[in-house]
């Protein structure tokens, strides 16, 4: 029997996926990555029998990166990056992905495609097929062997219609994303690593990582400082409003309107004031009673999605999208990245709607709308990609809590509405004469509430008070008076209008819109303030201001929608891969080398905004080479500044650093620091020189005094390591934040708890003859001892003495930011005693040999 392999994009679509063509009837087994499943069922493919065996990927199999030599900041001058070799390599190196799809490949006659579709989907059919290509029966190039499912929703009928109409994958789309990536990396890189290194070298309260360039994060933030630099140069002008009341006959009193709307000169809105002071009738010189339309919406998109979560749910683009994607994948919404708002010719909309009649949310408004028959929607723009995002099954508030159930109410509200009624209301407009001035009167009266009844935010307010009036009809007019006000600056953009910016200038896709965002609040360009707001920090304003003062072009939005429109031109097959990424590669190159020789007049207003290395921080420890106090900068990126020797030393980020025992290296004389990421987390010790200029071949730029392989230094892997790390290649090291006692992984994030109130722990130089573990010695006060028969102190081996595995705990250490995976208390003890520790010594043979 022939055998076809099928790839999703995540392993949660690849279980629904098999669960309908398999008809609920498939085999599931774990897939040797432990990532992804692997699900088999007997079906028909081209009339005859298959073996399908579903399985999936976790997003992008390859990233795009540069060759070895060139990731070196220090060395690698980053004009060299515009044309050095690029390479792809694999994204997620611990999930082995094409390992695993090359080992489920093996042997099979078919590769059916199930990626998403849109650009980046196509790009990742062509990574899996450059994966399997050695272990498939067939070329996978050639169309009897490789085939494409095209859908938009996960449900039974739009997937089994995909698999009865397959197409071929569309290699000129690929081509176009991999061009995106390529430039992205090369210009984003060259930009972002000359701007760091520049001035994170001379200012130390940036407060930011990576002073990061890109091509599209960059004309993002220049809206936002385009914003903040309309309200700080606004100058606000006073102006006077004529205000006039009139009452009816029964006592209801009618703000009137002046037609002038407002006058900027005080002495002529007094003038206007006094010919009219001493009249005391309003007469009605005209009546317009005209019906309004608020026309329901066109069918949702991406973009418009992404504008009414940050708007409407509170919720930032980013987040939304990753919420839409698992109600996508779970079934419940089609695709949700998609330009289009036009339902196709031969869309199923009444069945559609009745899944929802039911429901106890809109189940009445939606029996309405079927009983009186949809309204035709409205057309919108058909951009020949997926179906406009719509709700695919029904789901109540139980089964879906907080955010997923408020996109998905959204996304259903909206489809209910493009198939309701219009909102018509009654507009009047009454028209007086006090003297010679004209004033209006307006009231709205509801007709219809036709969709406002489903998106009921939009509902029509109260109905306004219209007075029965005809023409020549006098009222009372009194409270005649000058209203002083002023004009107001504009706000600062929401994220909701930088999207629709974002979108109107072609900067970033559907897809990459959330994530540009997401990018320069991350990077403390932007402030998300109320309202969901963006208010650029003082390195945004900078930033962009630099750019302005160097090259304008490079954070207006032209530059980038045109790079734009050449990807599409790939997409589509009519410009050359190549040719677009020579091109584009040299423009940027120019930039950035002009750039380069302008900088100072960028550095100019840094230096009106920021404080100079010098005097930044405060004093920590002493600098080896001129034994002076080195300054200690806390702000993003922390590090150490010596200002006699005008050296900066990078220091472990996202923890605190503080003076280890006013020890000193034996190698340097530098004053040793001790970096903790709090009590949960690891802490080690660490000499800044060691740190940023390795002293050993085999010891790497950013690692401490616990991977240091010094023969004789007491703060060394060689005295404080204790065995093998049970599940890496690093060594255990005696952590030294007294009285927590604990060993910690110098390469991963193992800590094994050990001895609870000792007062003190040292490692011995004798090794244990059963499984070569260094022994440890332990002694405890006499009221607190843990040791049996009362004892105060004792040498043994970790491992293989029971009574020191009974205060033995392994667990996850758990960084100062949050982000560290969970403990596991004492579950892995046994794992100690089974499994033979890793000889030490073999750890460190490179060093003595």
């Amino acid at each position: 029997m022939k055998s076809a392999l099928m790839v999703a994009e995540k392993p949660s679509l690849a279980q629904n996926l098999a669960n309908i063509l398999s008809n609920g009837k498939c085999n599931t087994n774990k897939g040797s990555n432990s990532a992804c499943a692997i699900h088999e069922w007997n079906g028909t493919f081209k009339n005859e029998p298959v073996r399908f065996k579903m399985t999936s990927v976790c997003g992008h199999v390859m990233t795009l990166d540069f060759t070895g030599k060139y990731n070196n900041w220090d060395k690698v001058d980053p004009i060299e990056l515009f044309s050095c070799p690029t390479e792809k390599k694999e994204a997620m190196p611990r999930l082995r992905i094409p390992a695993f799809l090359a080992q489920e490949a093996r042997g099979c006659d078919f590769l059916i495609l199930w990626l998403d579709c849109d650009k980046e989907g196509e790009n990742i059919c062509f990574e899996v097929m450059s994966c399997v290509q050695p272990y498939m029966k067939g070329d996978v190039l050639s169309p009897q062997v490789t085939y494409r499912a095209r859908f938009s929703a996960i449900t039974d009928k739009d997937i089994k219609a995909a698999m009865l109409n397959l197409v071929r994958p569309n290699e000129n789309e690929s081509r176009s994303v991999d061009a995106r990536q390529e430039l992205d990396l090369r210009i984003g890189c060259a930009f972002t690593r000359f701007q760091t290194k520049y001035f994170q070298g001379r200012y130390g309260d940036l407060d930011a990582s990576l002073i990061s360039y890109g091509p599209c994060q960059t004309p993002t933030l220049g809206f936002c400082v385009q914003r903040h630099d309309e309200i700080q140069t606004f100058k606000p002008e006073t102006y006077w409003v004529l205000r006039v009341t009139a009452s009816t006959s029964e006592g209801r009193e009618l703000p009137l309107e002046w037609k002038r709307v407002r006058s900027f000169e005080k002495d002529i809105a007094n003038m206007f004031l006094a010919g009219i002071k001493e009249i005391k009738e309003a007469t009605v010189i005209n009546v317009q009673a005209k019906e309004k339309v608020k026309p329901r919406p066109t069918a949702l998109n991406t973009v418009e999605l992404m504008r009414v979560a940050s708007a409407g749910l509170g919720m930032g683009p980013h987040h939304a999208m990753q919420i839409a994607e698992r109600l996508y994948t779970q079934g419940y919404i089609s695709y949700p990245r998609t330009e289009t708002t036009s339902y196709p010719e031969n869309y199923d909309l009444m069945g559609t709607l009745r899944q929802q009649q039911n429901s106890s949310k809109w189940g009445t408004e939606v029996r309405a709308i079927i009983a009186n028959g949809i309204s035709k929607p409205k057309k919108g723009h058909d951009a020949g990609d997926h179906p406009p995002i719509t709700p695919m099954k029904p789901a109540t508030e139980s089964e879906l809590e907080g955010d997923m159930w408020r996109i998905y109410d959204y996304v259903t509200r909206h489809f209910i509405a493009t198939l309701s009624r219009d909102c018509k209301y009654l507009s009047t407009v009454i028209t007086f004469q006090v003297g010679s001035e004209t004033f209006t009167y307006t009231g709205n009266t509801l007709v219809d509430a036709g969709y406002t009844e489903i998106m009921h935010w939009q509902a029509f307010g109260k109905d306004e008070f219209v007075p029965v009036l005809a023409v020549e009809d006098v009222l009372r007019a009194h409270d005649h008076r000058l209203v002083e006000c002023q004009t107001s600056p504009p706000d600062y953009l929401t994220e909701s209008e930088v999207i629709t910016l974002m979108e109107k200038h072609g900067i970033g896709t559907d897809a990459s819109i959330p994530v540009h965002i997401n990018n320069i609040c991350q990077r403390n360009y932007v402030n998300v303030g109320s309202g969901r707001r963006l208010v650029p920090t003082s390195l945004g304003v900078v930033l962009v201001h630099g750019y302005q003062k160097i090259d304008p072009e490079l954070v207006l939005p032209t530059m980038r929608s045109a790079v734009e429109e050449q990807l599409n031109l790939i997409a589509v097959g009519r410009a050359d891969f190549h040719a677009v990424l020579a091109h584009t590669a040299e423009i940027f190159r120019r930039k950035f080398q002009y750039f380069v020789r302008s900088i100072e007049a960028m550095d100019q207003l840094f230096e009106v905004s920021f404080s100079s290395l010098k005097s930044s921080g405060k004093a920590l420890s002493r600098c080896g080479k001129c034994r002076r106090y080195m300054r200690y900068v806390a702000a993003k990126p922390a590090r150490l500044h010596c200002s006699h020797c005008d050296d900066t030393y990078a220091l472990p980020q996202h923890g605190s650093v503080r003076i280890y025992r006013e020890l000193k290296c034996p190698l340097d004389d530098f004053e040793l620091l001790s970096w903790s990421a709090g009590s949960r987390g690891r802490s080690f010790p660490l000499c800044p020189y060691c740190y940023n200029h390795p002293p050993f071949r085999d010891m790497k730029k950013g690692f401490g005094c616990n991977s240091c392989t010094h023969p004789t230094c007491p703060y060394g892997v060689n005295s404080t390591g204790v065995s093998g790390c049970v599940e890496c290649d690093g060594v255990l090291v005696l952590d030294p934040s007294a009285p927590k006692w604990k060993l910690a992984c110098n390469r991963c994030d193992v800590i094994i708890n050990i001895f609870e109130e000792a007062s003190r722990v040292s490692v011995c130089e004798s090794a244990c003859g059963s499984c070569g573990a260094q022994l440890v010695s332990v002694e405890y006060r006499a009221e607190r001892t843990r040791l049996p028969a009362a004892l105060t102190d004792m040498t043994a081996c970790l491992y293989c003495e029971p009574s020191f595995s009974a205060l033995v705990e392994k667990h996850r250490a758990v960084s100062s930011r949050g982000g560290g995976a969970r403990g596991r208390g004492g579950r892995a003890r046994g794992k100690h005693r089974n499994k033979q520790p890793k000889d030490k010594m073999a750890q460190l043979a490179a060093y003595f040999v």
